[in-house]
Formats: structure tokens, C-alpha cells, sequence
């Protein structure tokens, strides 16, 4: 199963990567679902770059800062800024079909989102995720250098050496009910966020955070993972779940009302009103739901032409009126729902880890682009410009021949035939974990709720890892582990974290002032020979911004 480059996941940073890596060598692309199975595919809102001449990569820049709460690496916000506009281009060139203004054969028909000074946004209406995924996936499917494999569970990474000299070969694969080797001279992490830790997520249910979970258990730095995005606005409805009502809708006038009809978003930021950033419009929202004790919200864009809204968001039109609601006569029941990881496996400029040979792209790295909170539609556009640095980064290598040294067998790889066929273990502890990550650990914390959290996640972590080691391994018991791991690094980051920063929001504690110099980041690697349960994490050093 020897390959050039092993690449984990398909979405935007995995597609993009691969083919650039495809024209200098061979390049295995798995998946655990389908291949369209990935966040990106998700992605309604559209990919941030400065693209009119109102516009410019200084005020790009000052948004993002603005948003990232003093948590931003400047060099890589400047570095994604002016390197994003020609990596827009190449999508073009490659098929993505952003809408163009009525009547222009060239000028973008751009969007506006929260927290965005000018309008930057291009889009595919509400389908650019889908649209982008769609362009990638049929190219790479062109290049003779390119096979992709579906439905293959990643365990855990091949790695060689130790702490500071570490390299990885490689990683462990359960594919069709059997655990394979697949080494190759260059791994990369694109398995997308976390949301599946939560209750409530707009993720795809493949959102465990694997590539964090085993770059985690090989030792490579892991970085702000206190802060989780939650997306304001995600649909209500007992009969549908994961569906995303764009930050688009607010950008195109949609107003928050609550169950009176009330408009309330000026009682939390009167200036930006709806089109405040995401951490401020989501506790606006958990705010206006524990006061009344409603089950939601209200998004209403009632007052906009009905052709307009039908014709420019032709997804979310379909998807409610499917469900009984007219968008263009009814406002729409929303809530928060957990959406983006900010943090992740900590890289350079180039996607690199600490882990030789191993790279991070797209929501598994923490690049320093999104700070302390991920300015809207900044996502994509980070994934397509850090493609093209590590595939340059890899270009520089004198790739050796894949690394053959006989391993020693993982004690799970034996497989010991024993099947574990009770579903419910892995059920109810998948349940416990998400209701406490989203009672606890949720959109407003408190130093007492986390500290709840930390020994109950102790707890079931332990539990989790006794039937791994017990059980034949599969691709069940693989996330569940996964995300008892995530879970642990979010609420160790949470309580490291002690002032309200971004989306990190303490009710029990002062928010910063204004001249508060301290910003920093938190980083977390993997503390070895702990008694009970091995994977438990310490903080090893603070990144100062």
C-alpha cells in the first residue's frame, strides 16, 4: 500500500493537495465515507478573497483581526489575504462556477457576511461547498496519479522515533474489516473539524476529529482547541438536522426576531446589528433562549423581494418549504449549533507539523489564520492557499523511498476475534459525551462546569479505552475514542484559558481589557506513562501573540 503521498480526507484541503502533489508523484486519497462525505460539501456561504476594486487586502486584513479577538498570527493572516485572490482564480480555471453579476461574462457577483467591511464573498448561491467539492473531485478523478479509496477508517499514525525526532511513515487503515499498512514518504491530515463532539452540529456525522485524535496520540502539538465556533443559525426542525442557514441570509438583510417578533440583536451590538460576528450573534441568541425559555429563534428575510430569496438561495428555500416553511412568508426557526474548530494540530507556514513528514490542512491544523474566532467564509480560502504552500513545501524534498522498517504489531491489530456486539456501550457513551461536551462546554462556560466535565470525560475515556484494548477494533469504537480524546483537549485548553477570549466565553470571570497584553495561545502534546489512561494531555509551552 506504498505511496508518494498518503492524503486523509477529501474535502477542499485534501483535493486541492492532491493535485498539486499528483504531478510529482503517486497519491492515495482516503476517506471513511463517501468521497463527497466532507464538510466542504456542506459549505453554503462561499470563499472570502478580495476581489473588487472597493475593496483591499489591508481591510481583509483588519476583518479578520478584528474577529480573531488578538489571537491571529499576522503573518499568516497577510500571507492568506494577498495570496488568496490567484488561488480563487486557479478554482476558476479548474471549473468551480462562482455566479457572475447579471450581465458580466468576468466580475464575481460577491457576497457579504458578518463581520466582513465590504462585500468579498464568491459564491455558488447557497451550493459553493458543493460546487467547489463537485470541480475538485472530478479532476482529481482525471489524473492517472491520483487513487481514491472509500470507506477507509484511519486508526492511527505509522511513526518512527521519539518526541522531538519523530517521523511519520504512514498510518494504520481498518479497510473492509481489516487493518492495512499504507506508508508513504509524505502524510497529510484533511479529516475536517469536530462538531460531532457536540450535541448540536452542523458538521457531517464524519466530523470526530480523527486527524486531531491520532496526530494527538503521536505526539505532534496541539493548539487552541478551547475555541469552537458555533454557527447562530442553525435550522430548527424535528425532521431534518445539520442543516446550515448561511451567514448569507444575514448578509442579504434577514433580521433575528424572537418568539414576540422582537428584533433583540441591539441590545448585544447595536452597530453591526445581525451582521456582528459569529461568537457575538450566537450568545445573543443563547441569551434570548434562556430568558424566555423558547426552544429557538427567528431568522426573517420576509421582507425581501420573494424572487431574490427563492433565486439566491435556492437550497435553503427548498430544503424549508420541503418542511412546511415558506422563507418568503415565514421566518425561519433557528438555533446555535457547534460548526468550526479555530484550533487544531499546530503547523507553520508550509502545513508542517512537529512531526517530520507528517502535514496538517483545512479545520485539522491550527494555522494562527482564525485566532480566537474564524471570521466568516475565511475557511475555504485558507485550505486552497495552504494546498498550494505545502505542495510547494514538498516540491523542495528529496523524497526518499517509502520507509520499510518492520513495525511492531499493535495490540489491536491482532484483532483477537472478539467482537464487541453490544451497540449499546458505544451508544451510551457517545451519548453521555456529546450532552456533557454541550451542557458544559458549550457557548458560555463556567470554571465549575468544566471542572465537572474534565472528571466525567476522565471517566468515560478510561471506559472507551478498556474496550478498545478488549475488542476486535472497529470503525465505532475508532470515533468513539476519537472523540473522547478531542473532548479532553477542548476542556483542558477551556480551563488553561482563564479570561473570556473570542468564542471562549466565562460567565464567572471578566472579560479582558482593552490593554490586556497577555495573548496567548495554548498548546498541548501528549503526556507519556500517565498510570491509568495513557492518552491524557499537559499543557507544554504558551505561544505569546
Amino acid at each position: 500500500m506504498d505511496s508518494d503521498y498518503l492524503i486523509i480526507g477529501t474535502g477542499i484541503a485534501g483535493l486541492s493537495f492532491a493535485l498539486r502533489a499528483a504531478k510529482k508523484g503517486s497519491v492515495k486519497l482516503i476517506t471513511k465515507k463517501e468521497e463527497i462525505a466532507c464538510a466542504t460539501n456542506l459549505a453554503q456561504g462561499g470563499i472570502a478573497a478580495v476581489l473588487s476594486e472597493d475593496d483591499s487586502f489591508e481591510l481583509h486584513i483588519q476583518d479578520t483581526l478584528v474577529s480573531g479577538d488578538g489571537l491571529c498570527d499576522r503573518e499568516v493572516v497577510r500571507i492568506v489575504v494577498e495570496e488568496g485572490p490567484e488561488r480563487i482564480q486557479e478554482l476558476i480555471e479548474i471549473g468551480v462556477g462562482f455566479v457572475k453579476k447579471e450581465g458580466e461574462k468576468r466580475d464575481l457577483d460577491l457576497g457579504k457576511e458578518g463581520g466582513h467591511s465590504r462585500r468579498r464573498v464568491a459564491h455558488a448561491y447557497d451550493l459553493t461547498g458543493r460546487e467547489i467539492e463537485r470541480a475538485l473531485l472530478a479532476e482529481a478523478k482525471r489524473h492517472s496519479n491520483i487513487e481514491i479509496l472509500e470507506n477507509c477508517q484511519c486508526i492511527d499514525l505509522i511513526t518512527h522515533g521519539r518526541e522531538t525526532k519523530k517521523k511519520c511513515i504512514g498510518a494504520f487503515v481498518l479497510t473492509e474489516g481489516e487493518v492495512k499498512e499504507f506508508r508513504a514518504k509524505i502524510t497529510v491530515l484533511c479529516t475536517g473539524g469536530v462538531g460531532k463532539v457536540y450535541l448540536y452540529t452542523t458538521n457531517p456525522d464524519i466530523a470526530t476529529g480523527d486527524g486531531v485524535a491520532m496526530a494527538f496520540r503521536a505526539g505532534a502539538k496541539i493548539a487552541n482547541m478551547e475555541f469552537i465556533q458555533f454557527h447562530p443559525t442553525c435550522l430548527y426542525h424535528h425532521q431534518t438536522k445539520n442543516f446550515l442557514i448561511s451567514e448569507a441570509v444575514r448578509g442579504e438583510g434577514a433580521f433575528l426576531v424572537n418568539s414576540k417578533g422582537e428584533r433583540f440583536m441591539a441590545k448585544y451590538d447595536p452597530k453591526r446589528m445581525e451582521l456582528a460576528t459569529r461568537d457575538t450573534v450566537a450568545r445573543a441568541i443563547d441569551s434570548e433562549m434562556k430568558k424566555s425559555g423558547d426552544d429557538c429563534v427567528y431568522l426573517d428575510i420576509t421582507h425581501k423581494d420573494p424572487e431574490f430569496i427563492k433565486n439566491r438561495f435556492p437550497t435553503i428555500y427548498g430544503k424549508c418549504k420541503e418542511l412546511g416553511i415558506d422563507v418568503t412568508r415565514m421566518p425561519i426557526p433557528v438555533v446555535p449549533a457547534a460548526h468550526y474548530l479555530c484550533g487544531g494540530v499546530l503547523t507553520d507556514t508550509s502545513g508542517c507539523t512537529s512531526i517530520s513528514n507528517l502535514l496538517a490542512l483545512g479545520e485539522t491544523a491550527c494555522t494562527g489564520l482564525h485566532g480566537a474566532n474564524r471570521l466568516a467564509s475565511n475557511s475555504l480560502l485558507e485550505a486552497v492557499v495552504f494546498a498550494k504552500r505545502a505542495a510547494d513545501y514538498c516540491d523542495s524534498l528529496e523524497l526518499n523511498h517509502s520507509d520499510s522498517t518492520p513495525l511492531d504489531r499493535p495490540q489491536w491489530m491482532d484483532n483477537r476475534g472478539k467482537l464487541l456486539d453490544e451497540a449499546i456501550l458505544i451508544n451510551n457513551n457517545w451519548d453521555i459525551l456529546r450532552r456533557v461536551m454541550w451542557n458544559y462546554v458549550g457557548i458560555v462556560r463556567n470554571s465549575r462546569r468544566l471542572d465537572l466535565a474534565s472528571k466525567r470525560v476522565v471517566e468515560i475515556a478510561r471506559e472507551i479505552e478498556t474496550l478498545y484494548k478488549e475488542y476486535k477494533v472497529s470503525a465505532e469504537m475508532i470515533e468513539l475514542r476519537n472523540i473522547a480524546i478531542v473532548s479532553q483537549l477542548i476542556i483542558e485548553a477551556a480551563k488553561a484559558r482563564t479570561t473570556s477570549q473570542g468564542l471562549h466565553f466565562l460567565q464567572d470571570e471578566n472579560p479582558r481589557n482593552d490593554d490586556d497584553t497577555s495573548n496567548h495561545w495554548n498548546v498541548f502534546s501528549r503526556k507519556i506513562n500517565y498510570a491509568d489512561y495513557p492518552w491524557q494531555s499537559e499543557k507544554i509551552e504558551t505561544i505569546e501573540v
